[in-house]
């Protein structure tokens, strides 16, 4: 279907630019047809409407032939023959209006005198259509390339999700059967307890991780079942405070302080002899969602502990996610490893958008 019928107001908006078309048409009529003011009138006006119509063809035309396949003598050769069958055809209703108003209304207009004005004129109108026409269809085209490429992007940036997300869960459990397997020998039911309470884990993990979002109480709680099972691992030597504090309901990405909790267990407490308290804290204002975990970190623990892959992913996650709207921020200070997390707050009620990160808790090294 045309665009312009295809809504009511664009098709008003038109045959009202129409009218200024009709009021240019009088004119010349009037001075060079020799009409008086009401006779011009009387046949522009009404011949402009009906010519209306008959350019939105100019459409259909342009269609045929594409500016980008065709040569340049068919694009000349197919405006000009169009424009000339548009015209002979609006002569041909002038003449049987201008039969109507000598018959109906007694007003004789000389046809001879004002056909060579509205052929010319005709000709112009048509050329015109066919250029607007060819404009509309070029932006038409630049706006589907545009949706092209924004859809491209959002499914690359789905898949780059998918394939983060589908990393996390091998992560998970490769670090957890290593535990599992240094406490087979050592403690067997200790060993026993932490398997219940992986697959308890993993059962949850999956089952957030299939969300697009989560509050923040239910990832907290998810961090707290891991660290129960490093305690089987690590007895009173892991100690944990974790506050939510007035961000419980807040939404974030699943799992995505979990990698970031490992790190601080793997590389943080795990390598200081006495161990030490593990804190995560959060915070949301009406606009940023901040969290905070902080680990001890022994200055002498192995400079290449972990490969960084599960920090890494957090990072790629925000980046696809917030684009520059997030952060990750990561220091050591006093012996203590501490990684800041920020987000954009989404409420239950709200959900927005945004952006990149930094790097994890151990020393350079995730």
């Amino acid at each position: 279907m045309h665009p312009l019928l295809a809504r009511r107001e664009r098709l008003a908006l038109y045959l009202a630019l129409w009218m200024i078309v009709g009021a240019l048409l009088a004119t010349l009529l009037a001075s060079e047809a020799g009409l008086t003011v009401r006779q011009a009138a009387v046949v522009a006006f009404p011949l402009a409407l009906a010519y209306a119509f008959v350019c939105l063809s100019a459409w259909y035309v342009s269609r045929s032939a594409p500016l980008a396949t065709s040569g340049v003598t068919r694009l000349i050769a197919t405006a000009v023959g169009a424009s000339f069958l548009s015209s002979a055809l609006w002569l041909v209703f002038a003449r049987g209006w201008n039969s109507v108003l000598t018959r109906v209304w007694g007003v004789h207009p000389p046809f001879r005198e004002i056909a060579v004005v509205l052929f010319g004129f005709g000709l112009l109108l048509y050329m015109l259509s066919i250029a607007v026409s060819y404009i509309i269809a070029a932006f038409e085209h630049a706006r589907d390339a545009e949706r092209r490429q924004l859809q491209a992007q959002v499914q690359s940036r789905e898949a780059e999700l998918r394939s983060l997300r589908a990393q996390i869960d091998p992560h998970f459990l490769f670090n957890s059967l290593h535990s599992i397997s240094a406490l087979t020998a050592a403690d067997p039911a200790g060993a026993r307890r932490m398997t219940v309470l992986l697959g308890d884990f993993l059962r949850e993990s999956l089952s957030l991780g299939a969300l697009d979002r989560i509050p923040l109480a239910r990832e907290l709680a998810l961090a707290e079942k891991y660290l129960d099972i490093e305690r089987v691992r690590l007895g009173d030597r892991l100690q944990v405070a974790i506050a939510g504090g007035n961000a419980g309901d807040c939404l974030l990405p699943p799992l995505l302080l979990q990698p970031i909790v490992e790190n601080a267990v793997k590389h943080g407490v795990a390598h200081v002899l006495e161990g030490g308290t593990l804190i995560v804290t959060a915070a949301c204002t009406p606009s940023r969602l901040t969290i905070v975990v902080e680990n001890p970190a022994d200055p002498d623990r192995p400079s290449k502990a972990g490969t960084g892959m599960g920090l890494q992913n957090v990072r790629s996650r925000l980046q696809a996610l917030f684009a520059a709207d997030a952060s990750v921020r990561w220091a050591e200070e006093n012996g203590r490893w501490r990684v800041d997390v920020s987000l954009p707050a989404i409420r239950p009620e709200t959900m927005p958008a945004a952006g990149p990160l930094a790097e994890p808790g151990g020393r350079a090294e995730p």
